[in-house]
């Protein structure tokens, strides 16, 4: 199983910019998703990538401001996240795929390990 550790959360105000970063042995051939949980509300969907990092999918709650990539060579998936809001406040997980040499994944189900995620707070 690929263990993973995220990285990068912290304190922005609205508008700014914040790096998450997810770290792990292993996973070079999973495509890798980022999913949000803010409190009282269901885990999302934020976006996800292929296992070479030709293919990406971000929601369109995020679409044009986060931006997923990977540098396979050091075992780490980013997500750069522009043009904070108040609303992107939640905690962060990085999940790996379940199965490898996949594409661009969107459901948890689809996921088979998860990291133990990282708060990113947004201020107005």
């Amino acid at each position: 199983q690929v263990q993973l550790v995220e990285s990068g959360g912290g304190l922005v105000q609205a508008g700014g910019s914040l790096r998450l970063s997810c770290a792990a042995s292993g996973f070079s051939r999973y495509a890798v998703g980022w999913f949000r949980q803010a409190p009282g509300k269901e885990r999302e969907f934020v976006a996800s990538i292929s296992w070479r990092g030709g293919n990406t999918y971000c929601a369109d709650s995020v679409k044009g401001r986060f931006t997923i990539s990977r540098d396979n060579a050091k075992n780490t998936v980013y997500l750069q996240m522009n043009s904070l809001k108040p609303e992107d406040t939640a905690v962060y997980y990085c999940a790996a795929d379940r199965n490898p040499w996949g594409s661009t994944p969107r459901r948890a189900s689809d996921f088979g390990s998860w990291g133990q995620g990282t708060q990113v707070s947004v201020s107005s």
